[in-house]
């Protein structure tokens, strides 16, 4: 089973570039493209938050439209620039997006690797949390399923990252809650999240948390304490998930855009699609 994680997408209204320079809606594209192009399809695509800016009806017509050429199904979740309510409208199809009603939390039981989706929304807020319901109800479905292979998915990371000013907008609220019920579920593979716009990974209560690269502006790597918060145009890139029973969950970063290459070793050629 192959996954592939785009994150921090941030589709502005009427295609308006990021900033006043960053056109997140075509680079987005180029995700896409990219996904399609590949010699092995993934199976599904996640889309772990910041799907658009500012939450609106017109951000979520776009990136609809821009993810519709995509064959394979696409499973969005909500960041701290989303609206619940408009991202359910705006992709009325998507049941998996109601599996509870208050917030966007949901488990896919339909693949070798069982999928959970966790809400870390404030609404009006950069940063996150998770709540006493919201880890209540992981907890309960972790315990449905003790023993089998699962992926947990969240928009904020809940660890410090030495990136001082996305540490004051991360998860603040039910991260340590979070790890005490992730310490007793060794059946955990992976968790995975977004928002930091960085590839990161750290080992943590006894399984590894991996954040993936946005597909678009990436935060500037910083790690002085009083770092101004700044971005910079890095390759963008996402996450490859590689689920195979007899070796696990194999992570890898696949970067978006035009590279010289790929070239064989013998005779230096390029290699053959298809």
């Amino acid at each position: 089973m192959l996954i592939a994680q785009i994150t921090d997408l941030h589709i502005f209204r009427d295609r308006k570039p990021a900033y006043g320079t960053i056109d997140t809606a075509r680079f987005v594209e180029q995700a896409v493209a990219h996904l399609l192009d590949m010699p092995r399809r993934p199976d599904i695509v996640i889309a772990t938050g910041d799907l658009v800016d500012e939450g609106s009806a017109n951000e979520y017509a776009i990136l609809r439209d821009i993810l519709a050429p995509l064959p394979m199904p696409v499973y969005l979740m909500p960041g701290n620039h989303d609206a619940r309510d408009t991202l359910r409208a705006g992709f009325p199809e998507h049941g998996y997006l109601r599996q509870h009603p208050e917030w966007i939390q949901y488990v896919i039981e339909e693949y070798p690797l069982r999928l959970i989706a966790l809400d870390t929304l404030v609404p009006g807020s950069g940063h996150g949390e998770l709540c006493e319901g919201r880890l209540a109800w992981l907890d309960e479905k972790l315990a449905e399923q003790p023993d089998r292979p699962t992926m947990v998915m969240l928009h904020h990371p809940p660890f410090k990252t030495g990136i001082a000013h996305m540490d004051r907008m991360g998860l603040l609220s039910g991260a340590e809650n979070l790890g005490a019920i992730v310490a007793r579920y060794p059946n955990i593979e992976r968790i995975i999240a977004g928002h930091l716009h960085r590839p990161i990974q750290i080992r943590w209560n006894g399984t590894l948390v991996s954040v993936a690269p946005s597909t678009g502006h990436q935060i500037n790597l910083d790690l002085r304490a009083d770092g101004p918060p700044a971005f910079i145009m890095e390759p963008p890139a996402l996450h490859l998930h590689d689920w195979r029973p007899d070796v696990g969950l194999v992570t890898h970063q696949s970067y978006i855009g035009d590279y010289a290459g790929p070239y064989l070793f013998k005779g230096g050629g390029p290699v053959p699609k298809g």
